[in-house]
């Protein structure tokens, strides 16, 4: 296996809380992980150290074999928690703006982006008007359209109707046909049956022993 996210005796304190508590984890390229367990359990705390959105206290993790850094000079989409957007401009303003940091991207790819994910770029919309399941459609928008090799995904598909979910879970499967990792949480056990090549657990900041790979749970 080509290992692409690679977590070593990862720990993650505040003051008398224990978030990640010894984690270590291996993640291959060009799959789909899913990360399980209850709120709490560190899944956030995890997916923002490897983000490189929070310091370890101790440990390492490294991302095509180099150390975190920040997202962007990794080369990752990324949604954790409420993506942030300014409410007062339409959704393809939000992503215009956000593309003009790296000028990486056209117009032209931003409006086939939010079509891929089931939004209208001419709608003059502002974003304080969309519903949840249309934010967390644009957070995705905002995680691939820049085409990045990784993708850290904390339930995506929160807010979204059953055919939004269905739509999102044929989006990610053609993403990881074209190379993409994956890694995701879900609260939605069919999300991870369906969509995960590998899963894992949480609980109380630890990893739990376990096979890993989702044909051996199945089995």
């Amino acid at each position: 296996m080509e290992v692409c996210i690679q977590v070593d005796h990862a720990v993650k304190k505040f003051k008398e809380t224990t978030a990640l508590d010894d984690v270590s984890l291996f993640l291959g390229k060009n799959k789909i992980h899913g990360i399980i367990g209850r709120n709490g359990s560190g899944k956030t705390v995890l997916f923002k150290c490897i983000c490189g959105f929070m310091k370890l206290d101790s440990g390492e993790i490294t991302v095509n074999g180099k150390r975190v850094k920040p997202a962007a000079a990794q080369e990752m989409g990324v949604i954790i928690e409420n993506p942030g957007f300014i409410g007062s401009m339409s959704g393809f303003k939000n992503l215009k703006l956000l593309a003009s940091i790296q000028r990486k991207i056209s117009d032209e790819t931003i409006r086939d982006t939010m079509r891929l994910v089931g939004l209208d770029p001419d709608s003059r919309k502002h974003v304080r008007k969309y519903s949840l399941g249309m934010r967390h459609r644009l957070g995705i928008a905002q995680a691939i359209m820049e085409d990045p090799e990784i993708l850290i995904l904390d339930e995506p598909m929160n807010g979204l109707d059953k055919q939004g979910v269905e739509e999102i879970r044929k989006l990610l499967l053609r993403l990881k046909e074209q190379g993409k990792t994956i890694l995701l949480s879900s609260h939605y056990a069919e999300d991870i049956k369906v969509l995960c090549d590998t899963v894992h657990e949480m609980d109380g900041g630890k990893l739990l022993p376990g096979p890993g790979e989702k044909e051996k749970i199945s089995s």
